[in-house]
């Protein structure tokens, strides 16, 4: 008989509906009935395209002695990360204060209030690893529970006491004012001293892309190179797009790389690693011109769209990492699956190339991966790309991964800028039209009056109180929407958004917590300063603020934004490399924002060109705004601006507060905008 979790909608939940476990969604009534039957909480933490998730359901939640055991002692939670990023939040920092270390599964045990005593990641279904057996771990439990229950609460009372204290200032912390130079030169200094010099990008194994990282080095490297910084871009963003991470017949990128050199990855594809990559690619096209980057971006891009995205516009969550019982299945090939899909001569090249042999790198197969000196290939680079596509048409009929279809917000958000300024960048009606109906999507199927937004959407229902990063990377998104269409619905959109933030996210002790106001009453109120695989919402809040004071001129969303950023600044200094996305909002902060206005007919020749020049490079710090002369705007830095005598279009652009004369052709306005930089 399926458990409480049979009327969920998420598909996580819903993959262990029929566990001999009887599972309950977080919710009052589970939470009332620990209390009443005066048991323990176990809650268990993953998302759908977790791998060890997977296993530990097969070894231990499907096992009807295991389930007798939950059922008998405990009251058992499970919870999606992904739709309860706040209880995610909450319960690993205490994991990972009790252990160590964090992850998912995320296994924690609770008191009928909600504290947590003690907890861990996977556990095996037998000793191993040296890790005791899962079965092992819930006697204990519950043994202590009858006797030594004291023990316990006294364990999770100082925990409480800790969460309560969440992101204390680090040591050695100062009130001085914010040094965006000063934190940004440390903090360079520390990425080099961690760059993989052999095979790019930070630290060892596992590797997981940087794609904040690599935003702040294309932010820093954009309007000044430097060695050093253009050393470890190309290094990283070859090496990846060369490596087995990469998917070379489908495109996009898997999670990580299990070992340092992106060879075998953890085949799980997520939405939010692939939007971030997607953006950096095109980025770097746009600052190196290599071409190579620019495909990178595209076939990423494309991948969202073919198998991410909902017929009506949003992007799904992620593609599991396993088909058919097996993790990697449906991406690995073996020669004689090579021979059998190409002409004699082509299987050689593309085995040559991407380095297919008998015995395989992984389980007895290989996962396509380029020799970057092989990549140039004279003659052969056509021939690849045709047979390219034959494995991918050999392999649409094989078992795909399970596909996570819940929409999230903040996710969608950084799908949605990196589609409108590929569209930009690359002159792409295709990308345009999809971010315009993504946008659409996103307003009209998550938003909630009052400018408030839903968390997450599938089936036609929307769901969860919106989050914080969602707020924030969304306004982000349609940001850079408004810069790819000028329609000013998506700026009164991303303005409505950033002030709902300031009304129900601020901390009155500087920047903002993970959760509204009126949100569930939680065991704390989290405020999550460090980046995870996607930007924290305090600093996406940020850059959007200061993006809109500069769109404003209002001082307000000014000095909020340099209040966050001075609240996490102590922790940027001291680790950089979860910090990417304050790196750029300190960069922003550092180089002052450079305004653009242009003012003239949307569809005259002259218009036209301004617009092409103030797009024709990848300037981070600089934001557009366009329109018709003599048109009342909701953008204030539209307003106010009259052509000169005898123009049909003119430009002006401001640092600084100290603005230039019109330009009134492209020619006169690219200088100034290279000035600017």
């Amino acid at each position: 008989m399926p458990n409480h979790l049979a009327d969920q909608t998420s598909p996580y939940l819903l993959q262990h509906a029929e566990n001999p476990v009887d599972w309950y969604p977080w919710s009052g009534e589970a939470l009332t009935l620990a209390r009443s039957q005066d048991k323990p909480i176990f809650l268990s933490i993953g998302y759908s395209a977790c791998h060890w998730c997977h296993v530990m359901e097969r070894e231990s939640f499907t096992d009807p002695e295991t389930a007798s055991l939950l059922n008998r002692h405990f009251v058992s939670i499970k919870v999606d990360r992904e739709e309860r990023p706040d209880l995610d939040a909450i319960y690993m920092e205490a994991v990972t204060a009790l252990t160590g270390r964090g992850g998912w599964p995320l296994s924690a045990w609770l008191t009928p209030e909600g504290v947590p005593f003690y907890g861990g990641t996977y556990f095996p279904d037998s000793p191993r690893f040296g890790m005791p057996s899962f079965r092992q771990v819930l006697n204990t439990i519950a043994d202590l529970w009858e006797e030594r229950r004291s023990d316990l609460e006294e364990a999770a009372a100082q925990i409480r006491e800790r969460l309560d204290g969440t992101s204390p200032v680090p040591p050695g912390s100062s009130d001085a004012p914010l040094d965006p130079e000063v934190i940004l030169a440390r903090s360079l200094r520390s990425l080099d001293v961690a760059f993989d010099d052999e095979h790019g990008g930070w630290g060892g194994a596992p590797k997981f892309p940087a794609p904040m990282l690599i935003e702040a080095l294309l932010a820093r490297f954009a309007p000044q190179t430097n060695a050093q910084v253009e050393l470890q871009l190309e290094k990283t963003l070859d090496a990846m797009a060369a490596g087995g991470i990469y998917d070379h017949v489908g495109g996009g990128f898997h999670r990580y790389s299990t070992d340092d050199r992106w060879l075998v990855p953890h085949f799980e594809k997520m939405l939010y690693d692939n939007a971030q990559l997607s953006r950096c690619y095109v980025h770097a096209w746009q600052v190196t011109g290599r071409v190579p980057y620019r495909r990178v971006a595209e076939q990423t891009l494309d991948y969202l769209l073919r198998d991410l995205r909902h017929p009506a516009g949003g992007f799904y969550s992620a593609e599991d990492a396993d088909s058919e019982g097996r993790e990697g299945a449906f991406y690995v090939w073996t020669p004689d699956e090579i021979r059998s899909a190409l002409s004699p001569e082509s299987a050689e090249v593309v085995m040559r190339t991407y380095g297919v042999t008998e015995s395989g790198d992984f389980e007895g197969a290989s996962i396509l991966h380029l020799d970057l000196s092989a990549d140039a290939r004279a003659g052969e680079a056509g021939l690849v790309s045709d047979a390219l596509g034959k494995l991918r048409a050999t392999r649409e009929k094989r078992a795909r991964p399970a596909r996570d279809e819940k929409v999230l917000v903040g996710w969608n958000g950084l799908a949605l800028a990196a589609l409108a300024e590929a569209a930009v960048a690359f002159g792409s009606t295709r990308y345009l039209q999809s971010a315009e109906t993504s946008g659409a999507f996103l307003l009209g199927e998550l938003s909630r009056p009052e400018g408030r937004l839903y968390h997450t959407w599938k089936d036609g229902a929307p769901g969860g109180n919106g989050f914080l990063d969602d707020y924030a990377c969304l306004a982000e998104g349609l940001l850079a929407l408004y810069q790819a269409t000028f329609s000013e619905t998506w700026f009164s959109a991303a303005r409505d958004l950033v002030d709902a933030m300031l009304r129900y996210f601020r901390r009155p002790a500087g920047g903002f917590y993970d959760t509204s106001s009126d949100h569930e009453t939680l065991i704390i109120r989290p405020r999550s300063l460090q980046d995870s695989p996607t930007p924290s919402g305090n600093a996406m809040a940020a850059t959007v603020l200061l993006k809109m004071a500069a769109y404003t001129g209002e001082g307000r969303y000014r000095e909020v934004a340099e209040e966050t950023l001075a609240n996490g600044a102590a922790w940027v200094e001291r680790a950089p490399m979860v910090f990417g996305q304050w790196l750029t909002a300190l960069r922003l902060v550092e180089s002052g924002l450079t305004e653009v206005t242009i003012v003239g007919p949307m569809d005259h020749a002259t218009t036209r060109g301004l617009l092409e020049a103030a797009a024709g490079r990848y300037r981070p710090a600089t934001i557009v705004a366009a329109g018709p002369s003599g048109v009342r705007s909701v953008v204030p830095l539209l307003g106010g601006r009259a052509l000169p005598a005898g123009s049909e279009a003119a430009a002006w652009v401001c640092h600084r507060e100290t603005c230039s004369a019109p330009a009134t052709d492209a020619a006169s306005l690219i200088p100034l905008l290279d000035r600017s930089r």
